[in-house]
Formats: C-alpha cells, sequence, structure tokens
C-alpha cells in the first residue's frame, strides 16, 4: 500500500507561481510511475502531468510549458512546478501512483492517491 501526501498548495495571483510536492511511504517508490491530477468544483478529475522511474515525462497539452514534473527517487518525492498560473486552474491537486509499465492519463489506471492540495489563483 503506498501512502501518499501533498503539500504546497495556496492563493496566487494569475501569473504567479507555485510548487507542489507529493511525500511516498513506499520503499519502492522508485518503481511507480507518479502523476499529478487537479478536480476543480463541479468538473472531472483531469490528467495534468506524470513522470515514470526513468524519468520519462508526459504533460497535459494545457500545461506544457508552464509546469514541470519532477522525482527524487532517493527521498520518495515528486514535485510539481506550475508557474504562469491562471484562474481556471484553481482547483484540488492530487498526487497518484501505478505500477503501469507505460504512462497512463486515465485516473481510473492509478490505484494510490494523496489527500489532495488546494490551489487557487486569483485573477
Amino acid at each position: 500500500q503506498v501512502q501518499l501526501v501533498e503539500s504546497g498548495g495556496g492563493l496566487v495571483q494569475a501569473g504567479g507561481s507555485l510548487r507542489l510536492s507529493c511525500a511516498a511511504s513506499e520503499r519502492t517508490f522508485s518503481n511507480y510511475i507518479m502523476g499529478w491530477f487537479r478536480q476543480a468544483p463541479g468538473k472531472e478529475r483531469e490528467f495534468v502531468a506524470a513522470i515514470t522511474s526513468g524519468l520519462t515525462k508526459y504533460y497535459a497539452d494545457s500545461v506544457k510549458g508552464r509546469f514541470t514534473i519532477s522525482r527524487d527517487n532517493p527521498k520518495n518525492t515528486v514535485y510539481l512546478q506550475m508557474n504562469s498560473l491562471k484562474p481556471e486552474e484553481t482547483a484540488v491537486y492530487y498526487c497518484a501512483a501505478t505500477g503501469y509499465a507505460t504512462i497512463t492519463t486515465d485516473h481510473g489506471n492509478y490505484p494510490y492517491w494523496g489527500q489532495g492540495t488546494q490551489v487557487t489563483v486569483s485573477s
């Protein structure tokens, strides 16, 4: 069982930056593909970014060039650097883990989830 704890959310003005962190309890953290998702009120959970153990990265088109996902395997931590944030990106951001062999953007394929961290972008 992988336990995930996100941190780093908060209130930021449009155009600002935030860095989210997700700490995992699992010693075999490096074996998992790690993903970030977000969910705004009244909307479905949507894929943001994912990273493999080999550091292959994949982003949603809406965040390419502004968000960067990274991971530190010895620290069992994955990060999401978010720049040039927009008000419509206000949401709860979730960290997730999967044992899939390749990156998947389907949240149903991620069995492990953190509790989420609120990101609010003011206009």
